[in-house]
């Protein structure tokens, strides 16, 4: 499918839409769990402290969702913000 036709279709919106779902998975696992550097020498250790990782987003994420507190908010752009301040 070409390009130009995958963008009148809205196949870049849900590419889109799927990586920034991506991507804040993975900020969110370098903000709230620290995986960025690992804090051990060794396989075996960094394999453990990868899982505690894991585990800790998976308890993380939903409780986020269900106190209605999410992590991260939507960026709304300055373009968005000053059409919405001049249509007040």
């Amino acid at each position: 499918m070409s390009r130009a036709r995958e963008a009148a279709v809205g196949v870049p919106s849900i590419r889109y839409a799927l990586r920034a779902r991506v991507e804040g998975t993975v900020n969110q696992a370098l903000d709230v769990a620290g995986i960025r550097r690992a804090r051990y020498r060794g396989l075996p250790k960094v394999r453990l402290q990868r899982a505690f990782s894991a585990t800790t987003l998976n308890i993380v994420r939903p409780d986020a969702w269900w106190t209605i507190d999410p992590l991260r908010t939507a960026r709304t752009s300055r373009l968005e913000c000053l059409s919405h301040r001049l249509a007040r």
